[in-house]
């Protein structure tokens, strides 16, 4: 059995979005980098999520319910939890505050997180989905 489409699709655009988070690091746009980082994580749990056939629109939903099903069970790592409330909260204050306190090395850590995340979303959904 291979990855079912739409969690496959929610992978690329968690891909997508990490590879926009590179560009705009370098761009020194830390702001907006730190916020496609978050989108990448975002992404990369309701991917997971869809394995158990569960969705949501907001960040806060999927979180909570990420946190509930596989962080509290033991399936990934309890620091998952608190990096996507930290990334939550930077994209957040990038994206909404006049003046952002997103410097660079918040967006370089955040980039770093999304980056661990996805490779370890991915490497359980392939371990549920074999080829």
């Amino acid at each position: 059995m291979t990855l079912p489409e739409e969690i496959k699709s929610a992978l690329n655009t968690a891909d997508e979005k990490l590879s926009a988070a590179k560009v705009l690091l370098k761009a020194e746009h830390f702001s907006d980098a730190a916020s496609r980082a978050c989108y990448c994580a975002f992404h990369c749990i309701s991917a997971v999520l869809l394995s158990k056939h569960l969705t949501f629109s907001s960040h806060g939903q999927a979180i909570v319910a990420f946190n509930r099903e596989f962080v509290k069970t033991g399936v990934f790592p309890k620091h998952f939890s608190r990096w996507l409330i930290k990334m939550q909260s930077d994209r957040e204050a990038g994206d909404y505050r006049a003046r952002s306190p997103i410097g660079e090395q918040i967006a370089i850590d955040d980039t770093k997180m999304a980056a661990e995340i996805l490779s370890v979303c991915r490497q359980y959904l392939e371990s549920q989905f074999p080829v």
